[in-house]
């Protein structure tokens, strides 16, 4: 009957321990190499879909610099929510979108990263991206709009980001499995 009991306990002991090992591996991952994240919303589309599932790289925030265009996941303190935004505008820039033109310190830059058929799809009188007045960004400011312009609250709503908000950056794509891939 001991052997019994002994064997018993030996096993929730062993459960117990695969049960924490398992808690604080992905403690570990989730706060320091890679971010789970749910797309929620249709703002970044057709780039990401709503009910997305991904991960959000936590590490090469913090080895490299966020560059323009790149896809970050920042954090909404006063909603105590995360939303994934695309990077347009970075810190010390004077921005302007003018007749659907991105306009970077005077240079027009091209967003080769919007679908043409979906801009031509959901413009409006032939204007995907309303004007935007020029805004001339901190030293610790980014603006960031989402994909779908006509159906994103971003920095025309929220104001520029700072970098402290950006928590993560680049996503890999796990689910739906049909979507797999990484989205930069």
């Amino acid at each position: 009957m001991a052997k019994k009991k002994e064997s018993w306990f030996n096993e929730l002991m062993s459960f117990l321990g695969m049960l924490a090992i398992s808690f604080i591996a992905v403690y570990l991952f989730t706060h320091w190499i890679a971010k789970p994240v749910r797309v929620e919303g249709n703002s970044m589309y057709p780039t990401l879909h709503d009910d997305d599932v991904a991960f959000a790289s936590l590490l090469n925030l913090e080895l490299d610099e966020i560059q323009r265009f790149d896809i970050v996941v920042v954090y909404l303190p006063e909603q105590d929510k995360y939303v994934v935004k695309r990077v347009i505008g970075l810190p010390n820039e004077t921005i302007a979108i003018n007749n659907d033109q991105l306009i970077v310190n005077g240079k027009i830059i091209q967003q080769d990263f919007l679908d043409p058929d979906y801009v031509k799809s959901q413009s409006i009188n032939g204007i995907f991206t309303f004007d935007i007045d020029p805004i001339t960004l901190g030293p610790d400011e980014f603006y960031l709009l989402g994909d779908n312009r006509p159906n994103s609250q971003d920095s025309r709503y929220y104001g520029p980001f700072h970098h402290s908000q950006i928590v993560s950056r680049h996503l890999l794509i796990i689910y739906p499995f049909s979507r797999i891939g990484i989205r930069s």
